[in-house]
């Protein structure tokens, strides 16, 4: 008989293992499932205040308007805003996206977030920059599930046309 040792694990070995990262799946993943959420509400925000800046600067550059709308479609307005976020130039400065005019950037939305804006009204810009509505508009951006967590994010734009985004907690 040969005094060799066999290169190799034994059953025993392989069930313990098995066994330890069972647990550390079990005790990480919904903490993994959180940072997930987290992060895709963050994405949609800073899309969200990208989208925002972008018409304003075009409502000033071309000295008419430019708006941010919801739309399921990113060719119309429709007020959609959980299926996408449409940014706009204004030419005539009416404040709504009408046939002909430039669609800046299309933002499609995602499954798993909801969000809430003006219903069927476009923020918009004049050609200063300034919000056209007369008062502050906000845009509401949370995960489907967050269980009260401190997920939500809220852009509001005020009279100037300037953007702020805060957290919270869901409701």
């Amino acid at each position: 008989m040969s005094l060799r040792r066999s290169n190799g694990f034994t059953l025993i070995e392989l069930m313990v293992t098995m066994a330890v990262l069972a647990v550390l799946v079990a005790v990480g993943f919904p903490n993994f499932l959180s940072v997930i959420r987290s992060n895709r509400v963050v994405a949609a925000n800073n899309e969200a205040l990208g989208l925002l800046s972008l018409a304003r600067s075009e409502a000033i550059r071309n000295n008419k308007g430019g708006g941010v709308c919801g739309s399921a479609t990113g060719t119309s307005c429709d007020g959609d805003w959980n299926s996408g976020i449409l940014a706009f130039a204004d030419p005539d400065g009416s404040g709504t996206l009408e046939t002909g005019e430039t669609v800046l950037r299309y933002s499609q939305g995602h499954p798993r977030l909801v969000v809430d804006g003006p219903d069927n009204v476009a923020i918009s810009f004049d050609g200063r920059g300034r919000r056209q509505a007369p008062a502050d508009q906000t845009l509401t951006l949370r995960p489907d599930e967050c269980s009260g967590q401190p997920m939500q994010r809220t852009v509001t734009i005020n009279s100037s046309g300037q953007a702020r985004s805060a957290q919270g907690a869901c409701q």
